[in-house]
């Protein structure tokens, strides 16, 4: 049963806010983000309220011997729609994860497996990549570290879109492939890894950082296949001395590369509390979808059967080469899915 009591609070809420934005008072920033939240949810609340009205009349109708067949028509009607009403609406009101509106950091380092690792690495770049501009995302490489033969050392990137954050969180954490190397000439199948970290991207309200606590270096950019190898002298690295966390970046612009830099120095400190907090709410909540435990392998490619198999939720797939061509919303709608599933059994625990 859905809690009558808080959806008169979240109508009344979204009715005040309603009012002082058109009064213009308060922040009407902070007062537009919370009212673009609250109105899907409400005009869920609406639905429901609607249904349970409808209901009530229909019932009432039986009592009229002219009426009664069409109301039994209504109420057969009435009563399948209303469990999936409800079912939506608890969706709804489901406590959202502040972060799920924000742009994300997207970060992939290859594993065990030496320059395999790197080639897979590159394969799973590729593929965001594809997954990101069929979304309409806006793909920007923050730093770049490629192998003599094309595979990843590191790649940091800014992803900036609708629901960029809600959509990828869920791909945090180790991936492992089964296949043949190029460079194998005995057609031996190889098993690499590579980590994958999604973070939403930090603002500066969201973390104070002290001056104090920052060794910042400039360097040439360096390696075989980096960004603007032996062009500039204008690459950054920041050191943040009380967590040992190091970022670099390397564009043509000094000072566009501390601005970026920091941009992801907040962004990982800024996980790092989301991470600790999580973990004080929930000992448990590892074992859940979402949860960002990057020590454990959360999917397999296997490229001879054509297969992917996610570990978290059982979900196996033969549409490989559809996959690593960008084609990731089966998975992450199934993630989604599970993990609101979960949400749902705490929340009514």
């Amino acid at each position: 049963m859905v809690p009558l009591e808080k959806l008169a609070q979240i109508t009344e809420r979204f009715e005040y806010i309603e009012a002082r934005m058109a009064q213009g008072g308060g922040d009407i920033a902070a007062l537009g983000r919370e009212y673009a939240e609250l109105r899907p949810v409400v005009a869920q609340i609406a639905e429901y309220r609607g249904l349970r009205e409808a209901l009530s009349e229909t019932e009432a109708m039986l009592d009229d011997p002219e009426m009664r067949a069409l109301a039994e028509e209504e109420l057969s009607r009435l009563r399948a729609r209303i469990p999936q009403v409800e079912d939506a609406l608890r969706l709804a009101l489901l406590p959202r994860d502040a972060a799920d509106s924000r742009p994300a950091i997207l970060e992939i380092r290859p594993g065990t497996g030496g320059e395999e690792a790197a080639l897979f690495a590159a394969d799973l770049m590729r593929m965001y990549q594809r997954h990101a501009e069929a979304s309409g995302w806006r793909w920007d490489v923050i730093e770049e570290s490629l192998t003599e033969l094309g595979g990843i050392r590191e790649l940091v990137v800014a992803i900036r879109g609708e629901g960029v954050f809600a959509r990828l969180k869920y791909e945090s954490g180790v991936h492992r492939v089964q296949r043949v190397p190029s460079t194998e000439s005995g057609g031996r199948i190889h098993t690499s890894a590579a980590t994958v970290a999604v973070l939403p991207e930090a603002l500066e309200v969201d973390v104070k950082i002290d001056p104090g606590d920052l060794r910042i270096d400039t360097m040439r950019a360096s390696g075989a296949g980096g960004q603007h190898v032996n062009t500039t002298d204008s690459a950054v690295r920041i050191t943040h001395v009380p967590t040992g966390i190091v970022v670099t970046s390397s564009e043509k612009s000094q000072h566009r590369n501390r601005e970026i830099a920091m941009e992801v120095l907040r962004t990982r400190l800024f996980d790092m509390e989301r991470s600790r907090m999580e973990g004080e709410r929930s000992a448990d909540r590892r074992a859940q979808v979402g949860s960002g435990d990057r020590s454990e392998r959360i999917r397999t490619y296997n490229f001879p059967q054509g297969r992917l198999t996610d570990h978290r939720i059982n979900l196996t797939l033969y549409k490989l080469d559809q996959v690593m061509q960008g084609d990731l919303a089966e998975i992450i709608d199934a993630l989604v899915a599970e993990d609101q599933a979960a949400r749902l059994a705490e929340m009514e625990r």
